[in-house]
Formats: structure tokens, C-alpha cells, sequence
């Protein structure tokens, strides 16, 4: 017998090379598996789409099977299915929308298709609680560095002040994680590199992007630490991979800061949100809070484990949809690999 004390919702997250399953019930996590196929796709470099569908096709049963397990329910239990219809990898998307369309149908419950990006922000209050009426949102993940005004996520009414207009800070991280030696993805080695290194070794470049608009961009200080590496290996001189990962964390960590900042400055807004895998990096988190606490702007950031790809926060968002009232997916739900944040995909 379903929980009458609030919805069950099933949330199904397949955009790129982690099949997340997640159940949440009135703003709380209840149970969530996970499983990766990062390391079959380490040795390429980056993410193999043909390999990421496989494992999702492979993964999914046990997947929805251990996250029901951990949160002691049976699929009769769901109330409604979510599941992100893009944007991300177009063959990991179909899996995961053809498994959340067998149950949604199965069970006879409603199916919501949810924005991928708009999810990392969902995400932030099964930690913090609800949303303001207002805020900015920060979202760095591996194909995504976007900054929005946040009026009302579950509606989908979202504005994008800027995003990147070259390498996202993701893609940056993997490809200066491939310069130093360090494994794929580049995110977690650089950060654990950095610990040991000195942040002002090396003043790289910062990226500012067009500067009219908040936007975005990596791709001059990728190049800037590939030239400077390379310099020293042309000297025969010994790389010191700590100082080189910790002072291009810095330069990543204070354009992304400064510019949310000034960005919740500039809307008059009081709150800023950061979501997407990059929101993991320690030095982000602790510049963010330092400028954010300087300037009186309240800073939300969920654990580092919410902040990665999972199904909790595809079903957070569907719960959101769901109490909002909005109408329900169609069975026929298109994955769409470009779905805009404030879109439905068709």
C-alpha cells in the first residue's frame, strides 16, 4: 500500500555514463543506487557514447532494483516515474527514457521528463529545503558552465544570463588532467593533485568570455597550462604536477566565483545555488563561500555526492513538477540531446 503521507517518486537520470536511480518522498531522499561506466571509458580518454548506452542497457535492472531495496519499497509503492529527457548523450538518453516509460506505464503512474541541468539545482533542496522565490544558479558539470535566474524551477521559468562559449570548466578540467598525467576525469585527480601544490606557482590566464554578458571561457587556459607544460618539458625540466594543478583550480575557481557573484549582484538577488559535478572541487566551494559571505549573498551548495549525475535529483525535480501541477509527459516522450533549460522535450 502506496505512503499516503506523500508521493513516491521514482527519478531515472541516463544522460552521459552513470545510470542513477533515486526515490524521493516530500523533499527526501529515501533511497538512490548508482552505477558507473567511467572506468570502461577511461582508457579512451573521455565518454565512448555506443559504450555509455550498453552499460545504462546493462545496469538498469540492478540499478532500479538497489534503489528500491534501500529505501524498503516494491515498485507497487511508486507514485510517479521522472526521468531526464536531455539534454546529454542521445543513445544513453533513449535507455533511460525506454525504462522509465515501461514502468510509468506498468504502474499506471504519470511520467515526467525533467531538464537534466535544471535538476543539478533541484537537487540543492533535498539538502537545504525549498528555494527562495528568487535565486541565481551556478551549474558546472562536464559539458555545462551556465548561470541563470532561477523564478520558478518546477515551471521551467528560468533565464540564462551566461554559459560558455568554448570548453565548459568540465571539459577543461579533463583535458588539463590529460596534459599532467593525472586519470579521466580530471576533475576529482586535479583536486587531490592541488592539495599539496601552491595555488599562485603559475598566474594562468582567467577567462572571461564575451564582456558583455556573464559567459564563459576555458578553452585560452586550457591551452595556456598545455604551452607551459610543454615549455618545461622542452627544457628538460620536471613538471611539478601539484603547483600546476593547484594554480589552474585557482584560475577555474575564481572566474566561476567572481562571476556568480557579481551576477546575483547585478539581478538583485539574495541567494546563489551551485549544482553540476564541478560543484565538488573543494577550492570552489571555499572561494564561492568566502566572496558570497563578503557581499552578503547566501551561498547553497549541496554534498559532493548530490552534486555528481544521480536519480535523486531527476526525482526531486519530478516531485517539484508534480506538486506544482504541471501536466504529466506523454508516453511518446522524444529524448532531445539539446533540450533548452525552460523546455519540455516533445
Amino acid at each position: 500500500m502506496r505512503d499516503v503521507t506523500g508521493p513516491l517518486v521514482l527519478g531515472i537520470e541516463t544522460s552521459c555514463d552513470e545510470t542513477g536511480v533515486g526515490l524521493v518522498r516530500a523533499g527526501t531522499v529515501v533511497g538512490q543506487a548508482l552505477a558507473s561506466s567511467v572506468d570502461e571509458h577511461a582508457r579512451f580518454g573521455g565518454v565512448v557514447p555506443e559504450v555509455a548506452a550498453r552499460a545504462h542497457v546493462e545496469a538498469m535492472p540492478g540499478t532500479v532494483a538497489a534503489a528500491l531495496a534501500a529505501a524498503g519499497a516494491s515498485p507497487a509503492d511508486v507514485d510517479a516515474v521522472a526521468v531526464t529527457a536531455g539534454p546529454g548523450l542521445a543513445g544513453a538518453l533513449l535507455v533511460g527514457l525506454a525504462a522509465a516509460k515501461a514502468y510509468a506505464l506498468a504502474l499506471d503512474v504519470p511520467l515526467f521528463g525533467v531538464n537534466h541541468l535544471a535538476a543539478h539545482v533541484a537537487v540543492d533542496t533535498l539538502e537545504h529545503g525549498p528555494l527562495p522565490e528568487q535565486c541565481v544558479a551556478l551549474l558546472v558539470s562536464g559539458g555545462h558552465t551556465s548561470l541563470l535566474r532561477v523564478d520558478d524551477l518546477a515551471r521551467g521559468e528560468l533565464a540564462r544570463l551566461g554559459s560558455t562559449v568554448d570548453d565548459a570548466a568540465g571539459e577543461a578540467f579533463d583535458k588539463v588532467a590529460r596534459v599532467l598525467g593525472l586519470p579521466f576525469p580530471g576533475g576529482p585527480p586535479i583536486d587531490a593533485a592541488a592539495v599539496g601544490g601552491d595555488p599562485a606557482y603559475v598566474h594562468f590566464p582567467r577567462g572571461k568570455g564575451s564582456d558583455a554578458t556573464f559567459d564563459f571561457s576555458f578553452s585560452g587556459l586550457k591551452t595556456a597550462v598545455a604551452r607551459w607544460v610543454e615549455a618545461r618539458e622542452r627544457a628538460g625540466e620536471p613538471v611539478p604536477v601539484a603547483h600546476v594543478a593547484a594554480s589552474f583550480r585557482e584560475a577555474v575557481a575564481d572566474v566561476l566565483s567572481a562571476k556568480a557573484v557579481v551576477a546575483c549582484q547585478d539581478a538583485g538577488v539574495g541567494t546563489l545555488v551551485i549544482g553540476g559535478g564541478v560543484a565538488a572541487n573543494a577550492r570552489l566551494r571555499t572561494l564561492a563561500e568566502q566572496r558570497c559571505e563578503r557581499a552578503g549573498v547566501t551561498l547553497r551548495v549541496p554534498r559532493p555526492s548530490l552534486c555528481t549525475d544521480n536519480g535523486v535529483m531527476v526525482a526531486a525535480l519530478g516531485a517539484m513538477q508534480a506538486a506544482a501541477g504541471v501536466t504529466p509527459s506523454p508516453l511518446d516522450l522524444s529524448a532531445d540531446p539539446g533540450l533548452p533549460l525552460g523546455g519540455r522535450a516533445a
